[in-house]
Order: structure tokens, then C-alpha cells, then sequence
């Protein structure tokens, strides 16, 4: 018996490794030592800071998975992993330096790992960190036709000086949301909950695109503008941040707020796009639902003082980053911290 006899195709594994060569290596940084095949990959931090912290991360696309296979959208999936991962090491203050996939499925198809790789070659690119290195596994009786698994890592730094912690955070500072471009990859098993519940909506439209389009829409990648303007002339003014995530809006912001304060989110500046107001309307999900599952638009947070809210408010205005003032940090009054109404 061979490998491939019992469902290992070992050559397929190496074509893929040829296909996506060129697509990983347009995300190589100067730093990036050799190429994709070693046992390790390998970066060359020297030089370029003088007290570095590292910041990882890693995550998944979530139940999205299940929506792109069904679909048969594989090449902005990988997209999502790669924001899911870079936005979150963003938020204190980390460039996302470099980063790592692992794709598993049983029954290895190129055409759609290629698919895949080349989203998050794509992703990496444009967050400016190099896709330098990751795994590709085939197991057999593990996965369903057409199934795959998605995870991915990755390593930022920081200067020490400039690491965003939250513990300059004081009530009286302003929360300025910048707009998502779409659930991102959160809130999923829900939504596709809602969509066996709504039916065919092959022709649905939400804004003027089609329903399907906004729910596959990739992650917005934050990590260029916002690295951009905390290396600006406003950057120190920023005292936090947060990625919006799973939990949505309830329960992220408030994770980086020092004990002893809340937040006080004002509900009437958050205008729901249309498919989450469609994915309210046909799911009959209650507001507070709404709040600590989706992003509901709202995809980054910066939390700023009152009297630099305007000046940073311009500054994304200049990088067309579309945001608004959505509440402000508080005493906490010994109840629940976090306040959406």
C-alpha cells in the first residue's frame, strides 16, 4: 500500500506549494530570510527597534467557513483569517510583522487551497506583513467533501515606549468607531441560521448589492491607516483601542478600559448598514442581541481625549476612513459597565 492508497496525495501537496510561490512571495518584507520550504521561517528583527515587545495573535474565520464552502467563494476567505488576526495585534500598537497559516482538509483540492492561499497572500500584502511560512494538511475521514478548516497566527511588534494598554484610559475620553465593511467573520452560526429561516435569497438585495455579496464581503484591514496615525502627529493622543469582534460592541471595547470606568455608548450614532439591519429584521433579533454578537458596522475603536477627537476625526477623514462618535468612557457607577442605549 501507498500514502496516496490511503488518501495522502503527497505530490498534489507539492504542486501546491509551486502554485502559490509567486503569491506569497509578493508579501516578503526586507526582513523575510529565505524562502518558503524549511523546517522554519525565518525573520531578521535587528535593527529596527531598540526595545521591541512582540505582540501574537492568532484566530479563525469562525463558522464563515461554512457559508464559503457552501457558496464555492474560496479566494476572500483568507482575507478574513488574516484580518482576524492583524487587527488584533493592531491594537496595541503592533505591526504585524509576519504570519503563519495552517489549512486542513480531508481530501486535498489545489484549485481551492490555492484559492484560499492566494486570499490570504492577499490579505498579508496588503496589512504589510510577510506570509512566511504555514502548513497544509490532508486527513483523510476527518473532513467532508469540500470541507477545510482554516487557522492563522501572527507576530507584531511594538516599541515598548509606544505600547497601547488601555491604562492611560480616563473617563471623559471619547470612543470614535470606524466602520467595518460588513459582519467581518463574526456572528456567523447565527447568521446562516437566519438565512435557512429567510429561505432562497439568491436575489435578495441589502443597499443595492446582493445579500450574499455583503455577507462574504472580507474583513477591513485597519493596520496601514491606523499604524499611520499613531505614528502621526495625533498618535500619542490615542490612549486605546479594540477590534470588534465576537462579542460585538458589548463586550470588546470595554476590554481594554481600566477597572473603575464604563462606557456609555450612544445608540442613536450607530446607524445600522442595511444587511445587519436585514439579519435583524428577518432573524427577529432584539437589540441587545445585536450588540454582543456583530460589529453592527462598527469594526475598530479608538478611544481618545475630548479635545483631540476633532483633530484625529480629520485624519481619517484624509485616509477616506469612514467613522463616527459613538459614546465616551464614564465613571463606573457599581453596575454594568457598558451601556448602549
Amino acid at each position: 500500500m501507498t500514502y496516496r492508497d490511503a488518501g495522502v496525495d503527497i505530490d498534489a501537496g507539492n504542486e501546491l506549494v509551486e502554485r502559490i510561490k509567486p503569491l506569497v512571495k509578493r508579501s516578503f518584507r526586507p526582513e523575510v530570510m529565505g524562502g518558503l520550504g524549511g523546517f522554519g521561517a525565518l525573520f531578521d528583527l535587528s535593527g529596527k527597534y531598540r526595545e521591541p515587545v512582540l505582540v501574537s495573535g492568532t484566530d479563525g474565520v469562525g463558522t464563515k467557513l461554512k457559508l464559503a464552502q457552501q457558496l464555492g467563494r474560496h479566494d476572500t476567505i483568507g482575507i478574513d483569517l488574516v484580518g482576524m488576526c492583524v487587527n488584533d495585534v493592531l491594537v496595541q500598537g503592533a505591526e504585524p510583522l509576519f504570519f503563519l497559516d495552517y489549512f486542513a482538509t480531508g481530501k486535498l483540492d489545489i484549485d481551492t487551497a490555492a484559492a484560499v492561499v492566494g486570499g490570504i497572500a492577499k490579505g498579508c500584502e496588503e496589512a504589510g506583513c510577510a506570509l512566511i511560512g504555514g502548513e497544509t494538511a490532508e486527513m483523510p475521514d476527518m473532513y467532508g467533501p469540500g470541507e477545510y478548516d482554516l487557522a492563522g497566527f501572527t507576530v507584531g511588534a511594538v516599541e515598548k515606549s509606544q505600547l497601547r494598554d488601555g491604562a492611560r484610559v480616563e473617563a471623559g475620553d471619547v470612543l470614535i468607531g470606524i466602520a467595518s465593511s460588513g459582519p467581518h467573520s463574526n456572528g456567523y452560526s447565527l447568521i446562516r441560521r437566519i438565512l435557512e429561516r429567510a429561505g432562497n435569497v439568491d436575489d435578495v438585495e441589502v443597499g443595492g448589492v446582493k445579500l450574499l455579496d455583503a455577507l462574504m464581503a472580507p474583513t477591513r484591514l485597519y493596520v496601514k491607516p491606523v499604524l499611520e496615525l499613531l505614528r502621526g502627529a495625533h498618535g500619542g493622543s490615542v490612549h486605546a483601542m479594540a477590534h470588534i469582534t465576537g462579542g460585538g460592541l458589548s463586550e470588546n471595547i470595554i476590554r481594554v478600559v481600566p477597572d473603575g470606568l464604563g462606557l456609555r455608548v450612544d445608540a442613536s450614532a450607530i446607524e445600522l448598514p442595511p444587511v445587519f439591519q436585514w439579519l435583524q429584521r428577518e432573524g427577529a433579533v432584539e437589540d441587545a442581541e445585536m450588540w454582543r454578537t456583530f460589529n453592527c458596522g462598527i469594526g475598530f475603536v479608538l478611544v481618545v481625549p475630548p479635545g483631540d477627537a476633532a483633530a484625529i476625526g480629520a485624519e481619517l477623514d484624509r485616509m477616506s476612513l469612514p467613522h463616527r462618535r459613538i459614546g465616551e468612557v464614564v465613571a463606573a457607577d457599581g453596575g454594568e459597565r457598558v451601556r448602549i442605549a
